[in-house]
C-alpha cells in the first residue's frame, strides 16, 4: 500500500482527502490554514485530525526512508534477495526493519564473531544441521592451535557461540518473543535497600502487573523512580515459555533432538534475545507512556488556552508573596498598566491595614472592577484580605488565577523588552492581571511546558512535547484571530505563516506607520512574501479598515464570493447581517453553493463570519467563575455541595479548584457513571462543575470529591 492508502485506511478518510492534505502540505501550507480555508479539499478535517495525518506521515516517511537505506546496504554486500526485500517492504514498524537488517549489521565484536574468525562457522551449520552426527565427533576436525582452538570443547563452545548469535538475529524469533512477552509478560519493581519506608514512590516497593494491564501514569512513576535511583524495575516471562519457543524455532522436529542445539537456544535466549526483548519494551512501554502524556498535556493546554476571557475592565493583579510582599499592578481594559505597588498584608495587623487603605485607594483611583490573584505562595492569605476588602467594593468580584509559568516569564528577554521600568516581581503581577483579561495573549509568551497542566511532563521527549504543545498554540491562536494593531509579537508570531521575524516586522511597521487600515497593507511589511500571506491573512483581524471582511475569518481570497453571497440574498451595504446565516439556509446552501461556484463548507463559514464580524469563539464558552467569599478546608463538610473549576485532568482523576487554595481529586471512578478509559472523555480543562465533598484531610491537605454523586 502506498503512505496515502495506509493514512486513509488508518484514519478512516477518503483517499482522495489524504492524497489533497499530503499535496497541501507538501506545498509548504500551515495546518491552520488547510484546515479552515481548504475544507472542501479534505471533507472538512479538523485541526486535531490533520495533525495526526501529519504526525503519522512523518513516520510512515522515515519508515520508508530507513526501509530503502537497509536494502541498500544489504545489496552492497551482494545479499539482497527477493524474499528479503518483500519481507523489508512489507514491515510496519521500524523495529520489524530493525529485526530483518540485524544479521547484515556490521556488528562490534562479539564472542560469535570471535568464533568466526577462528573458522569455525562450519562446524557451527554442520551441528545445527541436527543429521544424528556427534558434535564431538565434528568438533575434533577443528583443533588448530594456530588458529586459537587448543580442545575439542573450545571448538563446541565456539560453535555454540555462532548458533546463539545467529538464533539471536532471527527476525521471526525475535518478533514471536517480543509478542510473547506483551502478552504475557509480568513488569515488577522493587525498592532499593536504603529507600524510605513512607517514600513517594512507596506504592512501587513491591510491585507486580501484568504488562497488558499496566497503566501509563505507572510507567512514567517507575521510569522516574528508577532514574532517582529509588526503584528498579524489572520484566520477567513466568515459566519457561521464552526459551520453549526458541528452541521450538531451533530443534528439527525428528526422533533425534540435539541437546547441543537446545543449549545454544536456551543460552541464546538467556543472554542475548530475552535480554534485548527486556530493553526494547521498556522503551516501547515508555514511549507509549510519554506520548499519552504529552497528549494530555496538548488536551489540557488547548481548554486552559482557550478559557473565555473577561475583557473590558479594569482589573488588578495581585502576586502573593511573603518575604518580599504581595506585588500589585493595576492594568486597564487593553492591558497597559496603570499603576503598581507592593503592600504587606502577612506582616502582622497593621501592615494588612495598611495594605487594605493602599489597595482601597488604587480600585477606587482606577475604577477596578475584576481583582486576580495567583494562586501560589501566600495565596491564602491574600485572598482573605481581598475578600475583607470587596465589602467597601460590593460592585467588584475576584478570581483565583493559576499563576503557573508567570516568574518564567516575568524573568524572560521577553518581559524586560515589554516593561523596562519594572523589576521582576511586578511584571508577574501585571501577567496575572493580564491572564485574567485575555489568558490566551498571555500565556502564549510562556513556555507551554511551564503551564503545568499534565503529568510528568518534564521526563517526557522535549522535541516531542514542544512539538505537541506549539502546535496546540497555533491552533488555538488561529482560531481566535489576532487583531494586527494590537498584538504583542509574542501571539503574531504564533498565527500561521508567521515566524519571530515577520512578526516582529508587523510590530516595527505599525510602530512606524501607524495602525494597518487594510489586509492587503500587511503585503508591504518586509520578508511577509505572497506565500506568508496567502497563510496569515485570514487569520490576522483589522477592526480599523472600512473592509467589513478585514474583521472576520473570511480570507481574501473569498471576499468575491462572500460579497456575491450578500447580492445573491439581497442583502446590500449596510443591512442587519445577524440573520444571514438562517437566510442561507432558508434559500438552501447547496444551492447558493453551485449557483456562487463555491464550496458548501466554505460558504457556511463566509455567513457565520458576516454575521458576527470580530467574533470570539470564547466567548461562547461557559464563563469564569469570579467570586466575592472565601472558603477554607476547615469550612468543608462532607456531603457539601460547591461550584468549582477543573484545573488539571490525568490519567487516574481530575483536580478542581473549589476556592480553598487546595485543589480536590475526584477520582476517575468518581467522575460519572459509567467506566471511563480516560476523565477527559467526558470533562476538559476550564469546565465549571458540581461537586460533593467526599472527605477532606487537613493534615495532609487532602481533598476527596466526586461529580458523579451530585447527579445521584
Amino acid at each position: 500500500m502506498t503512505i496515502a492508502e495506509i493514512l486513509s485506511q488508518e484514519l478512516g478518510q477518503k483517499l482522495e482527502y489524504v492524497e489533497n492534505v499530503l499535496a497541501l502540505l507538501d506545498e509548504g501550507n500551515t495546518i491552520p490554514f488547510i484546515a479552515r480555508y481548504r475544507k472542501e479539499m479534505h471533507g472538512a478535517m479538523d485541526d486535531t485530525v490533520l495533525r495526526q495525518l501529519e504526525t503519522r506521515l512523518t513516520y510512515l516517511r522515515s519508515l520508508q526512508e530507513r526501509r530503502d537505506e537497509v536494502k541498500r546496504s544489504i545489496e552492497n554486500q551482494g545479499k539482497l534477495t527477493e524474499e528479503l526485500s518483500a519481507a523489508i517492504d512489507a514491515a510496519a514498524t521500524l523495529t520489524e526493519v530493525e529485526d530483518l537488517y540485524r544479521p547484515y549489521k556490521q556488528k562490534r565484536r562479539t564472542r560469535g564473531s570471535v568464533a568466526r574468525e577462528k573458522g569455525l562457522e562450519p562446524l557451527a551449520q554442520a551441528i545445527f544441521a541436527q543429521d544424528g552426527s556427534d558434535p564431538t565427533v565434528l568438533a575434533a576436525d577443528y583443533v588448530d592451535a594456530e588458529k586459537g582452538v587448543n580442545t575439542v570443547e573450545e571448538a563446541l563452545q565456539g560453535a555454540s557461540d555462532i548458533i546463539a548469535e545467529d538464533l539471536s538475529d532471527d527476525a521471526d524469533i525475535r518478533k514471536n518473543l517480543r509478542e510473547l512477552t506483551m502478552r504475557r509478560g509480568v513488569f515488577t519493581c522493587k525498592a532499593v535497600e536504603d529507600a524510605e519506608e513512607n517514600g513517594v514512590y512507596r506504592l512501587y516497593y513491591d510491585f507486580s502487573q501484568n504488562i497488558q494491564r499496566l497503566l501509563d501514569h505507572q510507567i512514567l512513576a517507575m521510569n522516574r523512580g528508577e532514574k532517582e535511583g529509588i526503584l528498579k524495575p524489572n520484566i520477567s516471562l513466568p515459566g519457561n515459555d521464552g526459551a520453549a519457543l526458541v528452541c521450538r524455532a531451533a530443534l528439527k522436529p525428528t526422533m533425534f533432538v540435539s541437546q547441543f542445539v537446545r543449549s545454544a537456544a536456551v543460552d541464546a535466549y538467556e543472554r542475548l534475545i530475552f535480554p534485548a526483548i527486556q530493553r526494547e519494551i521498556r522503551t516501547a512501554l515508555s514511549d507509549r507512556a510519554y506520548a499519552g502524556a504529552i497528549s494530555n498535556f496538548a488536551l489540557n493546554l488547548k481548554p486552559l488556552l482557550m478559557q473565555p476571557p473577561v475583557k473590558g475592565f479594569v482589573t488588578m493583579g495581585l502576586d502573593p508573596g511573603y518575604r518580599n510582599g504581595c506585588k500589585v499592578a493595576v492594568v486597564d481594559a487593553t492591558g497597559k498598566v496603570l499603576d503598581t505597588a507592593v503592600v504587606y498584608p502577612t506582616f502582622g495587623e497593621s501592615q494588612k491595614r495598611q495594605a487594605i487603605t493602599k489597595l482601597s485607594q488604587l480600585m477606587t483611583k482606577h475604577k477596578v472592577s475584576h481583582i486576580a490573584i495567583g494562586n501560589g505562595t501566600a495565596s491564602r492569605e491574600t485572598e482573605a484580605m481581598t475578600v475583607e476588602m470587596l465589602h467597601s467594593f460590593p460592585q467588584a468580584s475576584y478570581m483565583i488565577v493559576n499563576e503557573a509559568g508567570a516568574s518564567v516569564y516575568s524573568a524572560s528577554p521577553l518581559a524586560a523588552e515589554e516593561f523596562p521600568e519594572f523589576d521582576v516581581n511586578l511584571r508577574s503581577a501585571v501577567s496575572i492581571a493580564r491572564r485574567l483579561q485575555d489568558p490566551l495573549a498571555e500565556l502564549v509568551k510562556i513556555d507551554p511546558k511551564a503551564i503545568g497542566v499534565g503529568q510528568y511532563q518534564h521526563d517526557c521527549p522535549q522535541k516531542e512535547l514542544d512539538a505537541a504543545l506549539g502546535a496546540v498554540v497555533e491552533d488555538c491562536v488561529n482560531a481566535v484571530g489576532v487583531d494586527a494593531n494590537t498584538a504583542s509579537r509574542s501571539l503574531l508570531q504564533q498565527v500561521a505563516g508567521l515566524n519571530s521575524t515577520t512578526a516582529k516586522n508587523i510590530v516595527a511597521f505599525r510602530e512606524e506607520n501607524g495602525p494597518f487600515t487594510s489586509r492587503s497593507q500587511l503585503k508591504k511589511v518586509p520578508k511577509l512574501g505572497p506565500k506568508a500571506f496567502q497563510q496569515c491573512a485570514g487569520f490576522l483581524r483589522i477592526p480599523e479598515s472600512k473592509e467589513l471582511l478585514d474583521n472576520t475569518g473570511v480570507h481574501p481570497e473569498s471576499y468575491a464570493g462572500a460579497k456575491a453571497l450578500l447580492e445573491l440574498l439581497g442583502l446590500k451595504k449596510g443591512a442587519d447581517l445577524a440573520g444571514l446565516s438562517a437566510r442561507l439556509e432558508s434559500y438552501g446552501i447547496e444551492k447558493a453553493a453551485g449557483e456562487l461556484g463555491i464550496g458548501s463548507p466554505t460558504l457556511v463559514d463566509i455567513a457565520r463570519e458576516l454575521s458576527k464580524p470580530g467574533r470570539d469563539p470564547r466567548d461562547e464558552l461557559p464563563a469564569p467563575i469570579l467570586r466575592k467569599d472565601v472558603l477554607e478546608m476547615k469550612d468543608l463538610v462532607n456531603g457539601m455541595i460547591l461550584t468549582g473549576t477543573v484545573r488539571n485532568v490525568i490519567d487516574f482523576g481530575v483536580f478542581v479548584d473549589i476556592g480553598v487554595h487546595q485543589d480536590g481529586l475526584v477520582h476517575i471512578s468518581e467522575v460519572c457513571k459509567r467506566k471511563l478509559r480516560h476523565p477527559s472523555e467526558v470533562v476538559k480543562v476550564g469546565d465549571v462543575v458540581k461537586v460533593m465533598v467526599l472527605s477532606v484531610d487537613e493534615k495532609r491537605h487532602r481533598i476527596s470529591l466526586s461529580m458523579k454523586q451530585v447527579t445521584e
